[in-house]
């Protein structure tokens, strides 16, 4: 048997540490993978499902190749309704390549977007980005609920601003709408599923019945090791990245996103087309 000298351990953890740090700057920030999630509302006895893509955290700088696979991703998924939950943009130069990139999206379906943390941070002209929007057949949503109509049923998406660096108001949001059994909130960073159920209480509004919080922020970690997240940016609580359940909250499910913010890097942490096959509840 050989014998593994010292030179040959360093130059085989030396090869090891190339190639991971090899992957993490030049080959897994440009995957994306498609993952897709069963999603019911209570009580769902209705025939109908509608089909959701979530993106979230795109950080878009450009038009390349990983912005055109992650439009190619969405639109083999066949969705009824995209949903973008926030840092789509962090740079107020960007609404432009946003707007050619929402033009690579299947036109038909529903669309709906909310803010996160950088498009505050990053000093985004928000009348801006919600014309863009608007021109692209995306309505944004900041503390705001719409009502969609899917094969008889209605369908209810609340737009929440983002807790780390905006201003959230559910009480604004869920102003004047009359609650329905399906139901979900959009909102960027995944601890305020926490004080979502806080602020339903405290404000009286326990007949809302939430199918589940969508969320992103966290980046997965965006450097993980095996599951573990040594770095996770303020407002990502006790998340990291997937399906969260507990007596007495909402389903929460944490994308990874899809681009990177502070370093070009992901490790452990593949970017990420979220879909949720959701079955609705009659009316």
């Amino acid at each position: 048997m050989k014998t593994i000298t010292r030179r040959r351990f360093i130059l085989g953890v030396g090869a090891i540490g190339a190639f991971a740090v090899a992957d993490a700057v030049a080959i897994e920030p440009r995957r994306v993978v498609v993952t897709k999630h069963s999603l019911a509302s209570a009580d769902s006895d209705s025939q109908q499902t509608i089909r959701i893509v979530q993106l979230t955290d795109l950080h878009l700088r450009e038009i390349g190749r990983h912005a055109h696979r992650i439009a190619a991703a969405v639109n083999n998924a066949r969705p009824d309704m995209i949903v973008l939950t926030g840092d789509s943009i962090d740079d107020r130069t960007k609404v432009r390549q946003l707007g050619e990139f929402m033009s690579l999206l299947d036109p038909r379906p529903t669309k709906f977007a909310t803010l996160g943390n950088w498009e505050h941070w990053g000093f985004i002209d928000l009348a801006e980005l919600e014309a863009m929007y608007r021109k692209s057949g995306c309505r944004l949503l900041v503390n705001e609920t719409a009502a969609v109509e899917h094969h008889g049923e209605q369908v209810l998406i609340t737009g929440i601003d983002d807790w780390t660096g905006g201003r959230p108001d559910l009480a604004r949001a869920l102003k004047t709408v009359v609650p329905r059994p399906n139901h979900i909130v959009l909102a960027h960073s995944p601890v305020y599923r926490d004080i979502l159920v806080h602020e339903l209480n405290r404000l009286q509004l326990t007949d809302y019945s939430i199918a589940a919080v969508l969320s992103g922020h966290t980046h997965g970690g965006q450097v993980a090791l095996f599951g573990w997240a040594p770095v996770r940016p303020a407002g990502s609580g006790t998340y990291v990245a997937g399906w969260y359940e507990a007596e007495g909250k909402p389903p929460l499910y944490v994308s990874r996103g899809l681009g990177t913010s502070i370093a070009p890097i992901r490790f452990g942490s593949t970017p990420e087309v979220a879909v949720f096959d959701w079955q609705l509840a009659g009316a």
